[in-house]
């Protein structure tokens, strides 16, 4: 009974802040820097920061009288103002988490080829990226639509039309533009499910080798299951999670491309469990007895830790497995066909734990428009209000209240959902159909004005702003450098050197050590610049982790795909294949002076000299680069020589320590960083027998220590890494994508803050941050020190924030702690730094930093990518945009708007976000006008009749006004600019301007209700007094002349004319001046028209005509004059260019 007593643990909190008064006088006393016992006391060391400078997400003693305050508050106020709201949403959110109760990730253990043994349900392993299913589609799709407050009030007006006391005009006066709305919204919304579905069906229904002990049999993707033995041939997508058990492959290894995962072009290798490659035949896998154990699902690509054992062998084997041993799900096989065993499916892939639901987008501009609507309701209220009292609330007053709600109710304009919609499309089509950016297609169409209110951009690094092409540009020999145009000189060199060695070797008969060996061994002796070279060629050459690859002749079968030593080592179908194109980039410059890598296995490398011959080296240990040693080496011995030679490459910063003093070495890594070049070093160290021996038997110890393994095999390895020869050093460049630097200088300018996140390496990042100018050549870069703890964090940030006016450059590990402990200061901070670098990105990662920006800031994001890595952060952000790629279509597919190259993106924030914004601010606002218009002419009109409520026009007119009389000239503001697309471009701070929000806010929008009051009763009353005996002539007069005043005003809207604009405006009203011939019974009063009918022989009278001039000119000529005088005295800043 008594394990079944709830504990209760004191909440943090209140534990921190009884230690906080107790302990805030033995603080100060403390040094102030003692890391030892965090979190203890770093709460009481303020980040000197705002004064609310304390980690927001938990309260602190500073928030204590606040919050009592607020508990205080929650009664009825609380309960009305938004409680039922906060109710409503707790009341659902705990039925969806009845309903779908999460399933704890556990780790697992799986027998190979048995799905049968597992002993938990694991996921079903199908793709599924759409939003609705069958049932949840109209439902869903409704609810997006009438969660806004402007349909959810159409809807309730156009349903009390059916209650007969309420009815005022006929029903499709209501539900014909709603009823367009939302059969618009419904046909686009299926269309894009449809495709979504398409898209999952046909990868769920790729169709895999699986390995039964009866043989092959052919499943679906959908159908495999945890535990499954996968067969996947090249160029086949791998279907879920796997270890890599076997290959063909004669090495045991095999390249997977994982561009649709990291975002990395470079192949990766990945190396077979060697118990089961070894097994003579495929059948095998089902003779033995093993299983894999797998630690539980997570987001991390970059790692994984598992064991392998197989129990039948006598020792039982045991084998530990890493990153290195798995295939995961959306890559690709590159070389040779793979056996797999399936550890994770679906849901719990790395793929897709990594990719996050898509969110509908709303732009900012239909969020404020929606708040304007809620703005002109209260005011429908308050007018009703204002009737039924000057009425006196006689007889059934909340009837007539009712009726008055309806009657005003065309303040609130159902055309505006109309309008906008439409004119989003018409901004889409615009989009498309530009030149200037070919290839560029609209995805999302409700979002186009987003791309005119953007504040941060959010881009990815490689295949974004680079084409990730390297060109080997530069070697440095301490004394002398070699760049592009001087390789030639190189080349004569390695053929002189080459021919001596062998002139020599051919000439002693025995391979005799070559006549460079005494110097190797001696190296106090100065040396020819001729063997130096000949030493660094060769070192680059050897000193990587590069495999020559054959692509097979066509006609040959695909067997003989990588044949054996009798291949032609023919140069036109060799590829080189490695995880870093940088050494691919080195690789093929050794070619290219003559020093050839034709064939590499996991135990040896054979290079081709200039003539021909053939250099066999046999690889005896290899020490892959990581990103905490910045540095690879490799231990090779000379078949020919038998000499041992130990060479190492990597970063500057990793190298200087460990290569001999040398004055040179800094001061060139800086020159070639500043030229945007990647540097590396390049050491070698010459071992002999016994060396190497007490080193391996060292090493091989320190790889089978259970604790701390890492720590030992690095100390080992350490152990060689004294006083090597400094060899060389090496400058690649990575291209920028066309016209990177204007595109960047054009963002900045206006006022646009862009943010670089990137999988990629530290230094890489921030080369490239230089040479695409994202940092201008006068800022300072600050690099944000790896930190690990809270106590780390807070020293790192207040390091930082003495810095002024320098960019950051952050890894994706130390984020992660900063985020946990100090979020609000740290994206403070951040969001102060003209530019930001964020490398070593997780997918999940770099759509974090788009919520906290979205978050924090309240400002409208942008992403733009190429990648599948980059799909999560596109879907994210305010406003997606994915560029077509190298890397696959997956990031433009996902995206609002898809490009074809980073330069368009200038023309289409600068020309097209900012025309889409203006145009549909201005449109929005004058269809709210044209609605205010008419409310305010029915309210004199029923306050001079007694205050009844009797509609002023019927049905036909008002659909017509709305539609056929103004629908052509309103519309036709989609086609107004202020300035040409080449004064945009040309002066980007006009952007700027754009997002303060000042095309529509509360201020112009009052403007525009001052107008509509003005201009309505000018109208209403004109007519009344302008009316003689004839009662009936009110209605002709005043609708006359209020859509001649429309036709006006859209033309005092205007900025720039446009011939549609014009055949728009004579089109409107020439279809009223006919439509007048028809309409005649409608231009009485209400619903009896006193028989009398419009005589047209009162239409054509002048009298007629000058009442209706009167009128017209009154309610504009004023509103003209004011435009002239604002453009006189104040100009906006975009007609200071135009003039």
């Amino acid at each position: 009974m008594a394990d079944q007593i709830p504990l209760h643990p004191v909440p943090r909190s209140a534990q921190r802040r009884a230690a906080y008064y107790s302990s805030a006088s033995a603080a100060q006393r403390h040094n102030r820097y003692q890391v030892e016992d965090e979190s203890s006391h770093l709460d009481e060391m303020p980040l000197m920061m705002s004064e609310e400078g304390f980690e927001n997400d938990e309260s602190d003693y500073h928030t204590l009288p606040r919050a009592r305050i607020s508990q205080r508050k929650r009664g009825l106020e609380w309960f009305i103002c938004g409680g039922w709201k906060f109710l409503c949403t707790s009341c659902s959110d705990w039925l969806i988490n009845i309903c779908r109760r999460k399933k704890e990730l556990k780790a697992r253990t799986v027998w190979l080829g048995c799905p049968e043994k597992c002993e938990e349900k694991y996921p079903k392993n199908a793709i599924k990226n759409q939003k609705y299913n069958i049932f949840t589609f109209i439902p869903g799709v409704l609810y997006e639509q009438f969660k806004f407050f402007l349909n959810l009030y159409f809807l309730v007006v156009s349903c009390s039309q059916f209650v007969p006391a309420l009815k005022i005009g006929y029903l499709y006066t209501y539900w014909a533009p709603l009823g367009f709305v939302l059969t618009v919204t419904v046909v686009r919304e299926a269309v894009d499910e449809y495709r979504r579905y398409k898209r999952d069906k046909e990868m769920n229904s790729q169709l895999y080798s699986k390995l039964t002990v009866r043989g092959k049999v052919q499943v679906k993707s959908s159908d495999i299951q945890v535990g499954d033995l996968i067969i996947v041939e090249k160029n086949q997508r791998i279907p879920s999670d796997m270890v890599f058990l076997r290959t063909s492959e004669k090495t045991g290894s095999c390249f997977i491309r994982t561009d649709q995962l990291d975002g990395e072009t470079d192949w990766k290798l990945k190396v077979a469990v060697s118990c089961t490659q070894r097994l003579p035949a495929l059948g095998d896998l089902f003779s033995i007895n093993a299983y894999v154990y797998a630690q539980k699902p997570q987001l991390d690509i970059h790692s994984f830790e598992g064991t392998f054992t197989r129990e039948d062998s006598d020792p039982a084997v045991h084998e530990s497995l890493s990153i290195e041993n798995t295939l995961w799900a959306s890559t690709v096989v590159a070389s040779g066909t793979v056996i797999g065993v399936v550890i994770y499916t679906g849901k719990e892939t790395r793929s897709v734990m990594n990719t996050s639901n898509p969110k509908n987008k709303v732009g900012l501009l239909d969020l404020e428009l929606n708040q304007l609507t809620k703005a002109l309701f209260l005011a429908l209220v308050a007018l009703s209000v204002v009737m039924v009292t000057l009425q006196g609330f006689v007889g059934p007053w909340y009837r007539n209240l009712f009726r008055f709600l309806l009657l005003f109710s065309y303040i609130i304009p159902i055309s505006l959902r109309v309008n906008l919609d439409m004119g989003k499309a018409a901004y889409g089509w615009m989009i498309m159909k530009d030149d200037n950016i070919p290839g560029t297609v609209v995805r999302t169409s409700t979002i186009p004005e987003e791309l005119g209110r953007l504040v941060y951009l959010l881009t990815d690094k490689t295949g974004t702003l680079t084409q990730n092409e390297m060109i080997f540009k530069r070697l440095h020999l301490g004394t002398v450098s070699y760049g592009t145009d001087t390789m030639d000189e190189i080349q004569s060199h390695i053929i002189n050197s080459y021919s001596q060695v062998h002139s020599q070797n051919s000439g002693n008969s025995t391979s005799s050590t070559p006549s460079r060996k005494p110097q190797s061994s001696a190296p106090k002796v100065r040396k020819s610049v001729s063997s130096r070279i000949h030493e660094a060629v060769k070192a680059i050459a050897l000193c990587h982790n590069v495999t020559p690859v054959y692509e097979s002749r066509a006609g040959v079968s695909g067997e003989t795909e990588y044949a054996e030593v009798d291949q032609d080592f023919s140069d036109e179908n060799r590829a080189y294949q490695a995880s870093s194109p940088d050494e691919v980039a080195l690789v093929q410059w050794t070619e290219s002076v003559g020093l050839t890598l034709v064939n590499r296995d996991l135990t040896s490398m054979q290079l081709k000299t200039p003539g021909g011959h053939i250099l066999t080296y046999y690889i005896l240990q290899i020490f892959p680069f990581t990103s905490e040693s910045k540095r690879m080496g490799i231990i090779v011995r000379d078949e020919s020589s038998g000499e041992i030679t130990f060479y190492m490459k990597g970063a500057d910063v990793a190298m200087s320590t460990i290569v001999q003093y040398n004055d040179w070495l800094e001061e060139e890594c800086g020159n070639m960083a500043r030229e945007g070049l990647r540097t590396l070093v390049v050491a070698k160290k010459s071992l002999t027998e016994e060396q190497y021996q007490d080193f391996e038997s060292r090493y091989n110890q320190a790889k089978l220590s259970i604790h701390d393994r890492n720590l030992k095999v690095a100390a080992v390895v350490e152990s060689l890494e004294r006083e090597m020869e400094l060899l060389c050093l090496t400058g690649v460049e990575d291209q920028l994508q066309a016209d990177v630097r204007p595109t960047l200088e054009m963002l900045r300018n206006a006022g646009i803050k862009i943010w670089m996140l990137t999988g990629d390496k530290l230094e890489t990042a921030t080369c490239i941050a230089k040479s695409s100018h994202l940092v201008s050549r006068t800022q300072d870069i600050h690099i944000f020190r790896p930190v690990t703890t809270r106590g780390e964090a807070h020293l790192e940030l207040n390091a930082f924030r003495r810095k002024h006016d320098c960019a950051l450059v952050i890894s994706g590990d130390s984020l992660e702690v900063c985020l946990k402990y100090y979020e609000h200061e740290f994206v403070e901070l951040a969001c102060q730094c003209p530019a930001v670098v964020c490398c070593r990105c997780s997918p999940t990662q770099k759509a974090h930093i788009v919520k906290l920006l979205q978050h924090h800031t309240g400002k409208r994001t942008c992403a733009i990518g190429d990648g599948g890595n980059d799909v999560s952060m596109i879907q994210a952000a305010d406003c997606g945009i994915g560029i077509e790629g190298k890397e696959g279509k997956q990031a433009s597919l996902a995206a609002d708007f898809s490009i074809t190259q980073f330069k368009h993106i200038g023309r289409l924030l600068m020309v097209h976000g900012r025309n889409s914004y203006k145009r549909s601010a201005a449109l929005g606002q004058f269809v709210m006008h044209r609605g205010l218009i008419i409310s305010t002419m029915q309210a004199v009109f029923s306050s001079v009749f007694y205050f009844a409520s009797v509609p002023l026009y019927q049905g036909f007119l008002m659909v017509g006004y709305a539609t056929i009389y103004t629908m052509f000239p309103v519309f036709s503001l989609v086609l107004d600019q202020d300035v040409k697309p080449e004064m945009a471009l040309l002066y980007p701070e006009l952007y700027k301007d754009l997002t303060k929000g000042r095309s529509l806010s509360f201020k112009t929008f009052l403007i525009w209700v001052l107008i509509s009051i003005y201009q309505g009763g000018i109208l209403m009353y004109g007519a009344l007094l302008l009316f003689e005996s004839e009662f009936v002539h009110v209605v002709a007069i005043s609708f006359t002349a209020l859509i001649l005043t429309e036709l006006l005003m859209v033309a005092l809207t205007i900025r720039t004319w446009h011939w549609l604009m014009v055949v728009a405006e004579f089109l409107s009203l020439g279809c009223y001046v006919a439509s007048l011939a028809f309409l005649n019974e409608y231009f009485g009063i209400g619903r009896v028209s006193f028989g009398a009918f419009l005589d047209v022989a009162f239409i054509t009278t002048v009298t007629f005509l000058w009442k209706v001039s009167a009128i017209t000119v009154v309610s504009c000529l004023p509103l003209y004059i004011l435009k002239y005088l604002k453009r006189k005295f104040s100009p906006p800043s975009y007609s200071k260019l135009t003039s």
